[in-house]
């Protein structure tokens, strides 16, 4: 058990310095080709993020633990809005972009809503249906292409911003050649995989060892350690001024969890689902609704600290149900 507990600590650090390059990167590769980052979170740093996420499903999958896939994309997605998120905006207010008001939130509503749907309607996730799924996930990844085209444009029609977000990082950042920005993408990658893979193998192992069950492992133990390169991820981006990275990041997560995830596990095999998940899939969808709400009830176009406040409340209460029931 010391040594998993000394692995986990290794883990952790290679998730903090992989957050790090992967921030910095993503950041200065926006800068260098005046992408939005919006679509930088949405994309890289999304897809690097979620890795950990994706071969723990995959491995899972391939070992027939269905429960495994479901729970940890479940959890997963909670722990990005309610923890992430939350921690995120209880540090700084983030700022909602048109954009993501307008499309991004969305689309995660909708995404969300027809996972619960195939999910409910036969008790499994068919291959037809992951095929589905892999198909919405290549629409969504045009989407990003065409918005990193338009997307400054799109967000300059919203006069509700107006504030100059450029911070002192990221003036720095501007400065990265093209070269040693993609080599930090690269390297935090490679950290956050090697990082996640550490802290979720041996923190099940010691779950194991005190006989906890499968779904609680997957909806917490699994869901929290494949969520922390976006916890880092996205604290380092809030405390950097890059809030547009902060919630890219959440959002196009928890939309590239249920599809590409689900999908390429489901495509792998069918995936039998669980009905005792349905409590759990309902919060989310409920917290998903809440982030589409907080862009529009005062104050406007922001997600403030009291916001972030009451995603942690809804969080300690969702666990502490877990926990009991």
């Amino acid at each position: 058990m010391l040594t998993s507990a000394l692995l986990i600590i290794v883990g952790f650090i290679l998730l903090i310095k992989g957050a790090d390059f992967l921030v910095y990167g993503a950041s200065s590769v926006a800068k260098k080709f005046h992408i939005p980052e919006i679509i930088i979170g949405l994309t890289i740093v999304s897809i690097g993020t979620s890795l950990p996420e994706l071969f723990v499903s995959l491995a899972s999958e391939l070992n027939g633990s269905s429960d495994m896939v479901i729970g940890n994309v479940i959890g997963s997605n909670l722990n990005n809005l309610l923890l992430i998120l939350g921690l995120s905006t209880t540090i700084r207010p983030v700022k909602f972009q048109r954009e993501t008001r307008l499309i991004e939130n969305p689309i995660c509503i909708i995404i969300t809503a027809i996972f619960i749907m195939f999910c409910n309607t036969s008790g499994e996730i068919s291959k037809y249906e992951a095929l589905i799924l892999i198909i919405v996930f290549i629409l969504f990844i045009i989407y990003t292409i065409i918005m990193s085209k338009k997307g400054e444009q799109f967000d300059k029609e919203d006069t509700t911003i107006k504030e100059d977000t450029t911070t002192d990082a990221q003036t720095e950042i501007q400065h990265f050649s093209i070269v040693k920005s993609l080599l930090a993408i690269f390297l935090g990658a490679i950290a956050l995989k090697i990082g996640g893979d550490l802290t979720v193998k041996n923190a099940t192992s010691i779950a194991r060892m005190i006989n906890i069950s499968e779904k609680i492992i997957s909806l917490t133990i699994l869901a929290i350690g494949t969520s922390l390169p976006e916890l880092v991820t996205g604290i380092t981006a809030t405390i950097r001024g890059s809030s547009d990275i902060a919630i890219g990041n959440i959002i196009g997560s928890n939309i590239f969890n249920i599809l590409l995830i689900i999908g390429i596990s489901g495509l792998i095999s069918p995936i039998t689902y669980n009905f005792t998940y349905n409590t759990q899939i309902g919060v989310l969808l409920f917290a998903t609704i809440l982030l589409s709400l907080f862009s529009v009830i005062p104050p406007k176009n922001e997600m403030s600290r009291l916001n972030g406040v009451l995603y942690l409340i809804i969080y300690i209460i969702y666990t502490v149900f877990l926990f009991i029931t």
